[in-house]
């Protein structure tokens, strides 16, 4: 009889890690559809992916090496420049995800380069916050830092575009 507490507990512990799981691949899965939207220039898949009241934030140096913010608090400009056509995709990879759950909280944060087709453009990290509505988890804020270099981009990634 003793047994069967470590067992309830033992599922429970379970349960609770896939869970746990379910909701990062969820949120992982909401990062890779924005960068899919943006690879095939489809802005109505990118804004599934953001509130309505999205804020964007890139950090970066100026040429004089002094820190800048750029905040944009409407997708509006973005989801224009996606379904903009291009002649060449946009590809952001990522690596070094980590995501972070708690509730209908979400956070994440991995590096990336940028593409312009094969061609190098920049790379930094990209950190979001996303919440969990009825529909889904959505992408309310968006950081990124934005650099030339000094890039350490996984060989695989860089090969892909060589």
């Amino acid at each position: 009889m003793k047994k069967l507490p470590v067992l309830i507990v033992l599922l429970a512990i379970s349960y609770t890690g896939c869970a746990q799981r379910t909701a990062e691949d969820e949120v992982k899965n909401v990062i890779h559809t924005l960068f899919k939207g943006m690879q095939l220039g489809d802005s109505a898949l990118v804004a599934s992916t953001l509130t309505r009241d999205v804020q964007f934030v890139t950090v970066a140096t100026n040429k004089d090496g002094q820190p800048v913010r750029h905040t944009e608090n409407s997708s509006r400009a973005f989801l224009n420049a996606v379904g903009t056509p291009h002649v060449e995709p946009w590809n952001e990879e990522i690596w070094n995800v980590k995501i972070s759950v708690d509730g209908t909280l979400a956070q994440a944060w991995c590096d990336y380069a940028f593409y312009v087709g094969k061609k190098f453009s920049h790379c930094g990290v990209d950190a979001f916050l996303l919440h969990k509505e009825k529909s889904g988890w959505k992408i309310f804020h968006l950081a990124d830092t934005r650099r030339a270099s000094p890039c350490a981009i996984p060989k695989e990634i860089e090969n892909r575009y060589n």
